[in-house]
């Protein structure tokens, strides 16, 4: 049937494929050390071209990080498409659980654990580096931080973490300490969610992407890889946003 309308003001035509309504907006955030900037780099593109405007808080770096991405989230108004990178997304899954009735999809890219972070690999790397900049300084622990990753993942951090100042070792800690959504949580989710990870990513598993779509009623895996994110950024955005159009427009 033509023009199928639900509850997010969207709609599909067979003949003119995905259109959205003005009045849904996505509000994405960004992950640990990184900011709104590479949000945009990853989703804009991909939103646009389904007809979705996107706002990408800044993040308020130190002991307040966390804290400044659930009242960015809780300003929103009307319908909302949450989500966001690393941290980012497992603060938006957290809220959409308990903000059922204010959010009608979840766009989560690269969650990094779930429940208490524990000896997660993104929760460890945060408190190393926490560590290391509280030691050695800003420029030295970035050194080490960058030496071995993929170039462009060096510089996107290269670009970002100086961005935090003086605050950005309080900003890495408050993230590795920060609980992700739990099992139960993501099951009272029940809106379409699109999940995406990078296969070869060894700090943000694809064993945990896989285990948030399993638990969340209605969600689909999207994946990519950290060469195609590094060539495009917008391959991790693409990734998730299909996987959440899969969700919206059929069943499991």
């Amino acid at each position: 049937m033509r023009n199928q309308r639900n509850r997010a003001g969207w709609h599909l035509d067979k003949d003119q494929g995905v259109s959205v309504t003005e009045q849904l907006m996505a509000v994405l955030l960004p992950g640990t050390g990184s900011d709104d900037a590479f949000v945009r780099s990853v989703f804009a593109g991909p939103l646009s071209a389904v007809g979705i405007p996107l706002r990408t808080p800044r993040p308020n770096p130190g002991k307040d990080l966390v804290r400044a991405a659930f009242a960015a989230l809780d300003e929103t108004s009307g319908p909302v498409l949450v989500g966001g990178i690393s941290l980012g997304a497992q603060v938006a899954a957290r809220w959409a659980a308990n903000h059922p009735n204010r959010c009608v999809g979840l766009l989560v890219a690269l969650p990094a654990w779930t429940g208490d972070p524990g000896a997660a690999p993104a929760a460890l790397a945060a408190r190393h580096s926490a560590a290391d900049v509280r030691a050695r300084g800003t420029s030295a622990a970035l050194a080490s931080a960058v030496a071995g990753v993929a170039p462009w993942l060096a510089a996107e951090l290269t670009r970002s973490w100086p961005a935090h100042g003086e605050n950005l070792p309080d900003s890495l800690d408050t993230a590795s300490t920060e609980p992700g959504p739990t099992l139960d949580e993501l099951a009272r989710i029940d809106v379409p969610a699109g999940v995406a990870c990078c296969t070869d990513d060894p700090i943000h598993p694809a064993e945990v992407a896989q285990a948030w779509v399993d638990a969340l009623p209605n969600a689909r895996l999207g994946t990519t890889t950290l060469a195609t994110v590094g060539a495009d950024r917008e391959a991790l955005g693409r990734a998730t946003v299909l996987a959440w159009l899969r969700a919206r427009f059929t069943s499991r």
